[in-house]
């Protein structure tokens, strides 16, 4: 019986994708691992890699279509010995366009998607068991079996993570869903439905110009909305004199063309070194417990011309001012051709995000579920400033911490900003 190849859900946040390319034809021979197609998800493009061996028996689902929804059939792969005949009872899904309705929410959406019967959570019953190939090759490396494992992955898949999890003492192998989750669940609260006619009517029906919504719109539109309606903000704001940075940033951009270190990396680091020494600063709330993190991965958010999108920086807290510099220029050029990998833009611990290259003196972020707070910088401007009882001016950056009261009190918040202030008005600190 052919194998339906199907529409992934490539983040937790994901619950329909547009077929951007296929990279195979009907009648091509793929293999376990090739790529067959890419995808446009809420964030980014990404391709999408065969599971089984077999010859791509017919393409259900054109590229260019929009709208497809998670596990909804893409194309159909032949195994061995199977023919065009085998094809007979299989139709082309209908693709729908986008709804112009927010889409529900992962917990109601994502997770219901049933798995079609010919794919079960150990293979494709008949005995084969699904896996990325680089998780055959380090089961292989490592002595384990592939069937004892149970896979995390798509249509239970096993996957890098299934192996590490095996190959870690005490720790439990993850059980197969047929769609990833998030990492906390947000309840979705009920809001009105505006429409196009009620929104123009509440402002007097003026003339106005429709800018269609992407899929990165309405994510960004329903987290933000649940953060702000289920998450308990609270601000803190913290002015710091950057000239001694500025002066070192000078010094050390000049010694090489390596690298070009801009203040936003100092910012990282000293957040991120921040975190460290106020280490109740990196947490996320959950119904059960308040989670402390053990590494400092900080989320830089990045405007694209069609939303906001937020790279992180694996424990900065362990990385020099160069290496941020290098890794956060990579990852927001990629960030901007839609080309980062999901891990590289789901997760993290911590948020910052940086409006002052747009003037914007001061200003408060709305968080990031699940981290417990988000640091928005404004820019540097001279202000006069009394220093031993003289007035003079000097280079000041207002920073405003917005934190989960739930999982960040105001001392701890407090403790942060003044770990962080120390670190950027004395930057020779940051390179220790």
């Amino acid at each position: 019986m052919p194998i339906e190849i199907l529409m992934p859900a490539l983040s937790p946040t994901m619950t329909e994708g547009n077929l951007a390319k296929w990279l195979k034809k009907e009648g091509d021979e793929v293999h376990s691992g090739d790529v067959l197609a890419e995808i446009e998800t809420d964030k980014a493009t990404m391709e999408v890699e065969a599971i089984d061996d077999g010859k791509i028996g017919k393409i259900l689902v054109p590229e260019g279509a929009q709208g497809i929804k998670v596990n909804a059939p893409i194309a159909l792969l032949l195994g061995e010995d199977e023919d065009a005949s085998a094809l007979e009872r299989f139709a082309a899904p209908v693709v729908q366009p986008a709804p112009t309705a927010p889409p529900p929410s992962p917990e109601t959406a994502a997770p219901s998607a049933a798995v079609p019967p010919s794919v079960n959570d150990r293979g494709n019953g008949d005995g084969r068991v699904f896996a990325s190939p680089l998780a055959r090759r380090m089961a292989q490396q490592a002595g384990l079996d592939l069937a004892a494992i149970r896979g995390s992955g798509p249509q239970g898949r096993i996957v890098k993570s299934d192996i590490e999890a095996a190959l870690s003492p005490g720790r439990a192998t993850p059980v197969p869903a047929a769609v990833p989750t998030p990492p906390m669940s947000w309840p979705a609260p009920a809001a009105p439905v505006f429409s196009k006619e009620r929104v123009a009517a509440l402002a007097g029906n003026p003339p106005y110009t429709e800018r269609p919504l992407n899929a990165m719109r309405r994510v960004i539109a329903r987290r933000l909305t649940e953060s702000k309606q289920t998450v308990p903000h609270f601000y803190l704001t913290i002015d710091c004199e950057i000239d001694a940075l500025l002066k070192i940033r000078g010094e050390l951009n000049a010694k090489s063309d390596t690298y070009r270190i801009s203040v936003n990396d100092f910012v990282i680091r000293a957040a991120a070194l921040a975190l460290r020494q106020v280490p109740a600063a990196n947490a996320s709330w959950s119904d059960e417990a308040i989670l402390l993190w053990d590494s400092v991965d900080v989320a830089v958010a990045v405007a694209l011309d069609d939303g906001l999108i937020t790279p992180i920086v694996k424990a900065a807290d362990r990385k020099g001012l160069a290496a941020i510099a290098h890794e956060t220029k990579d990852l927001v050029a990629r960030a901007r051709g839609g080309k980062l990998k999901l891990e590289e833009f789901q997760g993290g611990t911590f948020s910052i995000s940086n409006l002052g290259m747009y003037g914007v003196r001061e200003f408060a972020a709305v968080i990031n579920p699940p981290h417990g707070g988000i640091l928005a910088v404004g820019a540097g401007e001279q202000r006069p400033v009394v220093k031993n009882g003289t007035l003079t001016v000097a280079t000041v950056v207002s920073c405003t911490l917005s934190c989960d009261h739930r999982a960040v009190d105001g001392a701890v918040g407090a403790q942060f900003l003044a770990a962080f202030k120390r670190l950027v008005e004395d930057p020779l600190m940051m390179l220790l």
